[in-house]
């Protein structure tokens, strides 16, 4: 596939550390992609379905290419939508999977902070937001990864970052500070595609929260 077809529904979906438990939940829903995107270099992956294909990308990607209609269905993390907001689109259903949190954190020790602190980031969009709603003065720092090392070093007073379990945290010398948003994956629909495909899209968003219920009843 070089060019979407307009009767195929394009599925994209977050690479990385939430892909393994989004394609189960798609399986369970009925689609498998023709050979694992795990393994493979492909980014387009035909499916059990015809009429379904899967792109595998970046999290702020996934949101773009959803944002322009060139993806139907999109399902990543919220700290990408966060990042990456977008007018042309629905969040329709919270999946529940690869959930953790984007924290504050800084020193254990730390003194006074400054009057106009320097937060270091790879959620620059998401920090500025954060601290302007605050109204606090910060400088925004982009740091792609390393993000503990940041205020041990001297570059900044307080980092955002995610955080699962915090032991790099800990690791590190930092906790954290405060709750900036509690992730999850989500499902995202282009706005016009939920038009022109309404029935299709809908069949798949409902056996997709069915199957997220499934689990969630079986864990609980």
């Amino acid at each position: 596939m070089t060019r979407k077809n307009a009767n195929q529904l394009v599925v994209a979906l977050n690479k990385g550390r939430p892909l393994t438990a989004l394609l189960k939940v798609l399986r369970e829903a009925g689609i498998a992609p023709s050979e694992s995107p795990e393994s493979s270099r492909k980014l387009v992956f035909p499916t059990s379905r015809s009429d379904v294909s899967l792109l595998v990308l970046r999290g702020g990607d996934v949101a773009t290419y959803v944002e322009h209609g060139i993806a139907d269905v999109g399902l990543l993390g919220k700290d990408s939508l966060l990042e990456f907001p977008g007018q042309d689109y629905y969040e329709l259903l919270d999946l529940g999977l690869a959930r953790c949190r984007l924290m504050v954190a800084g020193l254990v020790d730390e003194g006074p902070l400054p009057r106009r602190i320097r937060v270091a980031t790879k959620f620059v969009e998401t920090a500025k937001r954060y601290y302007a709603a605050l109204g606090v003065q910060a400088d925004i720092i982009k740091l792609s990864g390393a993000m503990e090392l940041a205020p041990v070093m001297g570059l900044s007073d307080r980092i955002i970052d995610i955080v699962e379990t915090g032991n790099t945290l800990v690791a590190n010398g930092l906790e954290p500070k405060d709750l900036v948003e509690d992730i999850s994956a989500r499902l995202i629909v282009n706005k016009s595609s939920y038009k022109t495909k309404h029935s299709v899209i809908s069949d798949l968003v409902k056996a997709i929260e069915s199957s997220v219920a499934r689990r969630d009843g079986a864990s609980g």
